[in-house]
């Protein structure tokens, strides 16, 4: 078994002592799966960085323990010993495959030393060991692959391959961080096959930390849902999709989308996370609550009951939740398309060059073929695949990311109409016009850390689009804007003087998501934008991406692997494979009646309640 008893985290920030942690419990046995979910800033990750002892420099335990197999306090163990542990025994896989792989490493080199670590194999049979891993999490032609660096691989594609590097260790305990987080619903499936595989061969242990509840409800034994650093509810999975007792529980599987939600907002839980630097004098979720008595902010609840345990004085009573729907509906409506599009891409092909030399010839490869689409507005079409299909690609050459590159050919239209003013080609454009253009085509992109400059505040960050594409606007009116962002994506105003290192990674998402929105434009690409984001933030954002669709008439081209995301918001759907586009049409069409078997194969993936 491997427990945390009590433990307390506390990091030294400005503001004051954190208490990121307090006096969180939790047991993980051989051979289980035992969830850990909960918004963005509870807790969930420095969960697992207590655990691994790899806190950041500000962070220290204030008490507690974390036992191995009962007996071994892995926070009394001198660094030289848990180095042995940490990996071999007790294996991570980390939320941002981006910022944990050795970016002047090849990815094989970075998975076979990981291997010489922590097993017996050396050289060549740690190689080929290498590439079984690689295969087993999926990634196509291994042989080849085992020699490419970070950067020459999708988001989905490094997610793979840091799931191969922990797993090939072959540790006794797993801390999976949004292991799936970045992967489309077949490497998922795969995946999570995967893992169940090894726990049935291994007697794994899997402490799976996810916002993600239908891979929660599809691989769990017990669910344990965190709130500001605590524990608020844990039990079984079946009992706490059925009959879940917080009020906190209740409002997040409330949050999820789906077809049978579609037309109507969102359950959107208002508010944030408290700070936790400040003392508590009640339970911590009352601000947010709606059933909040006078007794919730006068008294600290405990975390009480036998197997299934609530932190509430008012728990819920035992009357079932609806169960989690589908993907498709039958009550699907899809909206009336306008007539002209805003945008219309016509046979846009995106070709890949490698630099050739006297001692290798170049190579081309075909990463977007012919693809061919209209975006009308205030409706949304939904681009699916799988990782490394060009769904990215397609959505960096609308707005212009790879123009003027010399081993990169882009090909075809991106005809683009902004009122009354005659249709312009985005590819040809040049000097004001381009920049005309780049205001009202935006993008948010996958990865918030890499898209961030780390070196600048928020509040520059969020000002610095206004300042280059709204230049007519005033200082007063740019603070007002960003201030307005700041509450609309759901943080609180004080993280305007904060840099982007200092907020977890579904933050990040939700500033990415405001900068994109600042300069109000009328075109949004956006690339995964609520991969990152816990249920009820990702409630927040399609509210407000369908507020604007109805207020400024936004058209959206969403690039997504999640399924119940497209069956909410889309109202067109796009199939990607290879390159090309093998199936399009109405949403309610696509998704209920597919004709192309890759869609068959993608909706017979997504994970749904057992």
């Amino acid at each position: 078994m491997l427990a945390l008893e009590d433990v307390q985290v506390l990091l030294d920030a400005d503001a004051g002592l954190v208490r990121a942690l307090d006096g969180l419990s939790l047991s993980l046995q051989r051979g289980e799966t035992y969830a850990l979910v909960g918004e963005s800033g509870c807790g969930k990750s420095m969960t697992a960085l207590a655990l691994m002892r790899l806190l950041p420099e500000n962070g220290g335990i204030g008490r507690g323990r974390v036992l191995l197999d009962g007996d071994t306090n892995l926070l009394a163990l001198p660094e030289y010993e848990m180095r042995q542990i940490r990996g071999g025994r007790v294996g991570i896989i980390f939320q941002e495959p981006a910022t944990s792989l050795n970016p002047v490493m090849r990815v094989g080199d970075q998975i076979v030393e990981s291997i010489e670590t922590h097993t017996a194999l050396r050289g060549e049979a740690a190689r080929a060991k290498a590439i079984e891993w690689l295969q087993r999490v999926g990634i196509p032609d291994p042989q080849r692959r085992i020699d490419s660096y970070p950067f020459e691989m999708s988001g989905g594609q490094k997610q793979r391959v840091m799931i191969a590097m922990t797993l090939a260790a072959e540790p006794d305990y797993l801390i999976a961080d949004e292991p799936t987080t970045a992967l489309d619903v077949t490497i998922q499936m795969q995946v999570l096959d995967l893992l169940r595989d090894l726990q049935r061969e291994r007697q794994l242990g899997l402490l799976l930390i996810t916002h993600d509840l239908a891979v929660v409800a599809s691989m769990a034994q017990r669910v344990a849902l965190m709130y500001a650093g605590q524990i608020v509810e844990e039990a079984s999975a079946q009992e706490f999709f059925k009959t879940p007792q917080h009020p906190y529980a209740r409002l997040l599987l409330q949050a999820l989308p789906d077809a049978d939600r579609r037309g109507e907002p969102l359950v959107a839980i208002g508010g944030t996370v408290p700070a936790l630097w400040q003392p508590f004098d009640g339970c911590r979720f009352a601000p947010r609550c709606d059933r909040a008595q006078a007794q919730c902010h006068a008294q600290v609840p405990e975390l009480t009951g036998q197997s299934h345990r609530v932190r509430c004085w008012f728990p819920l009573s035992a009357e079932p939740l609806r169960p989690l729907a589908g993907v498709t509906s039958a009550a699907t409506v899809d909206r009336p398309v306008s007539q002209s599009p805003v945008l219309s891409v016509k046979d846009l092909s995106v070709q890949f060059r490698s630099g050739g030399g006297w001692w290798r010839q170049s190579h081309v490869f075909t990463a977007v073929d012919a693809v061919s689409f209209d975006l009308h507005a205030g409706q949304t079409l939904a681009l699916v695949g799988e990782s490394g299909c060009g769904k990215t690609t397609t959505g960096r050459a609308i707005v212009q990311l790879l123009r003027d590159q010399p081993l990169i050919a882009v090909q075809g239209q991106a005809l683009w109409q902004s009122g009354a003013a005659p249709v312009q080609d985005l590819f040809a454009l040049q000097g004001d016009a381009m920049r005309q253009a780049r205001r009202a085509v935006q993008m948010v992109f996958q990865d918030p850390f890499a898209s961030l400059n780390p070196r600048m505040r928020v509040a520059d960050i969020l000002e610095e689009g206004l300042l280059t594409l709204r230049p007519e606007w005033t200082a007063a009116q740019r603070t007002e804007r960003v201030a307005g962002l700041m509450d609309r994506v759901g943080l609180r105003a004080d993280a305007l003087s904060r840099h982007p290192h200092e907020f977890s990674g579904g933050q990040r998402q939700r500033l990415a998501i405001a900068r994109a929105l600042a300069v109000e434009p009328t075109v949004l690409v956006c690339d995964e934008p609520t991969s990152a984001l816990d249920v009820s933030v990702q409630a927040q954002i399609l509210n407000l991406l369908r507020e604007l669709q109805e207020q400024l008439g936004l058209a959206l081209l969403f690039i997504t692997h999640n399924m119940g995301v497209v069956s909410y918001l889309a109202d067109q759907v796009a199939v990607m494979k290879a390159g090309r586009i093998v199936e399009q049409g109405p949403a309610s069409q696509v998704l209920g009646q597919p004709a192309h078997e890759y869609t068959r194969t993608l909706l017979a993936a997504v994970p749904r309640r057992p």
